[in-house]
């Protein structure tokens, strides 16, 4: 029975391994819309590997640009995303198209599906940031530097925006220390 059972889940295991991951993305402004996007297994190992090179939070975040610039890619595989251009009016009147709430609340859902699977070690994953300049505001992804022994217990912990409304589909996400980002810093786009 046991000899069954061991053959039964070793049979089970490639099976497993190969198990997708779904992530609902947002699109057509404020999360009017929402397609479910499966990441492959093969993907999620590739990504966890290429995060996996980073030694320092640095090389972590440079690193995690480039992740979600992918994993946005293959979302534009599955959904109609990739017609995203960047801002809020490149893309006008367009099915598919993103604004930062959308942005800030995919990639935040992005980046705790990473976290879930431990492939962040530098940082973890804060709640989606808003900024407020006169009338305006914009959303972000954000993620806080782990602190470590090394780091002083009265240090304010480092925090940083995640942010891919600023690009073209695809490209690395713009990361930026977030309190320069609560000040209005990002590229300048319309």
């Amino acid at each position: 029975m046991l000899a069954r059972a061991a053959f039964v889940l070793l049979w089970a295991l490639p099976a497993l391994a190969l198990a997708a991951v779904e992530v609902p993305i947002c699109y057509n402004y404020g999360c009017l819309a929402e397609a479910t996007v499966r990441y492959d297994e093969a993907t999620l190992t590739s990504i966890a590997a290429r995060l996996r090179e980073a030694r320092t939070a640095a090389q972590e975040r440079i690193a995690l640009a480039q992740v979600i610039g992918r994993l946005y890619r293959e979302a534009g595989r599955q959904s109609p995303i990739h017609v995203d251009r960047p801002g809020d009016y490149l893309d006008e009147g367009v099915y598919g198209k993103m604004d930062c709430i959308d942005h800030g609340t995919s990639t935040t859902r992005l980046l705790e599906m990473l976290e879930a699977r431990g492939a962040l070690r530098f940082h973890r994953v804060l709640p989606q940031v808003r900024r407020t300049r006169f009338i305006f505001q914009h959303f972000s992804a954000a993620v806080e530097v782990v602190t470590t022994t090394e780091t002083s217990e009265d240090a304010a912990p480092e925090r940083y925006a995640i942010d891919t409304w600023f690009g073209e589909h695809g490209a690395p996400a713009v990361v930026l220390p977030l309190a320069d980002w609560l000040d209005g810093e990002g590229p300048n786009v319309r």
